[in-house]
C-alpha cells in the first residue's frame, strides 16, 4: 500500500522505451466499464463532478452515525473489508469508496491531489445526503481526511487516523507533472515486484498469503501508474491543516501498529504531540502498518469505543 510511496519516481532508464508489457494497464475504466460492471447488493457507482466513484454502503437509514472508511496510497477500498463487515454487523451505517485512480473509480485526467480526493469524499457524502460523518483514514487516507476537515469542517464528526502518513515531513516537488517516460519506467521497473511488496505492510506476512495476488489485479487498469506518481508528486506538509484541526472542536484519535516500519511513529512523535496535543492515541499490539487486519480484536474494540461516544 504505502510501500510504493517510498520508491523513487524520478530515475531515468536509458534502455526503456514507451512500450510496456501487455499484461499491464490494458483495461480502460470508461462508461462501458461501469455499464458492464457486476455490482453486489451493497455496491454502486456515483457520478460526481470529476468522474464516477465506486463505493459500498450498508445500513443506510439506521439511527447511527455514518462512518466513512478512506483507504491509503495504492490499495483501494477492499483493504477496509474486514472493518466494513464488522461495522455493518453492528448495525452501523458504513461507507467505503475507491479514490480516483484506484480500484474501480475513474482515472481522471488531472493532478491527483489531496484536494481532489477530499472533494471526492465531500461530493459523495453530498450525493448520498450525508450531512456529517466519522472519517477513518488509513495511511495516505489520513491526508485525505485532514483535507476534508480543512475544506468542510462542518461535515466531520470525528477524525480517526490509522497508521497515518499525514504527519510525516515532506520534501515538496517543484515539478508535479507526470511524463509518459516516467509512467513507462515505473511500470517496467516497479510493476513486476510491486504486488509482492504489499506483504511488507504486515508484521506477519505469512498469515496473509494471497494478499499480493489481489493487488496484482489492480495493475491491469490503464492509468494506475500515473495516478500513483501524480499523488506522490503532489504531497506537501499538512502541519498548517493539523494546527487548524487542533484549534477546532473536532475529536481526533490516532491509532498505530506497534511494529509499523512503513510509517514510523518515532520519526514524528514530537511533531504530532506539538500539533495535536489533545488527540487520544492508541497502539495496536502484534501489528505493523495494517493493524485493523493483523489484530482486529484490539483494533475493533478501540474503534467501537470511539464510535459509541457518538451514539
Amino acid at each position: 500500500m504505502y510501500r510504493i510511496y517510498l520508491i523513487s519516481i524520478a530515475f531515468f532508464c536509458f534502455s526503456c522505451s514507451n512500450e510496456v508489457s501487455p499484461k499491464y494497464e490494458y483495461l480502460v475504466k470508461d462508461e462501458s466499464f461501469v455499464k458492464n460492471f457486476e455490482l453486489s447488493f451493497d455496491s454502486n457507482f456515483a457520478q460526481l463532478s470529476e468522474g464516477f466513484t465506486f463505493y459500498k454502503e450498508r445500513n443506510r437509514g439506521v439511527d447511527s452515525p455514518t462512518i466513512v472508511l478512506i483507504h491509503g496510497f495504492s490499495v483501494p477500498s477492499y483493504i477496509w473489508d474486514p472493518t466494513f463487515e464488522m461495522l455493518s454487523s453492528k448495525g452501523l451505517h458504513v461507507i467505503s469508496l475507491d479514490l480516483y485512480g484506484r480500484g474501480f473509480s475513474a482515472n481522471v485526467d488531472m493532478p491527483y491531489t489531496d484536494n481532489l480526493f477530499a472533494n471526492q469524499v465531500i461530493n459523495l457524502m453530498k450525493n448520498l445526503d450525508i450531512k456529517s460523518a466519522i472519517l477513518v483514514g488509513l495511511s495516505n487516507g489520513g491526508r485525505v481526511i485532514s483535507k476534508v476537515a480543512d475544506l468542510s469542517p462542518n461535515m466531520v464528526d470525528t477524525l480517526i487516523y490509522v497508521a497515518s502518513s499525514s504527519f510525516m515531513s515532506i520534501n515538496e516537488m517543484d515539478d508535479k507533472s507526470v511524463s509518459q517516460t516516467e509512467i513507462t519506467e515505473f511500470i517496467t521497473n516497479s510493476y513486476p515486484t510491486i504486488s509482492k511488496g504489499q506483504l511488507e505492510d504486515f508484521k506477519y506476512p505469512e498469515n496473509h498469503l494471497g494478499w499480493d495476488d489481489k493487488y496484482e489485479e489492480l495493475l491491469k487498469f490503464k492509468g494506475f501508474a500515473k495516478a500513483l506518481i501524480s499523488t506522490r508528486k503532489n504531497h506537501y506538509s499538512m502541519d498548517r491543516i493539523h494546527q487548524k484541526i487542533q484549534n477546532s472542536d473536532i475529536p481526533v484519535y490516532t491509532i498505530w501498529g506497534e511494529s509499523d516500519n512503513v510509517v514510523d511513529y518515532k520519526e514524528f512523535e514530537k511533531k504530532i504531540d506539538s500539533l495535536l496535543p489533545r488527540r487520544k492515541n492508541f497502539f495496536i499490539l502484534e501489528s505493523a502498518h495494517l493493524p485493523h487486519m493483523e489484530n482486529p480484536g484490539q483494533f475493533n474494540n478501540i474503534l467501537l469505543s470511539i464510535i459509541k461516544q457518538k451514539l
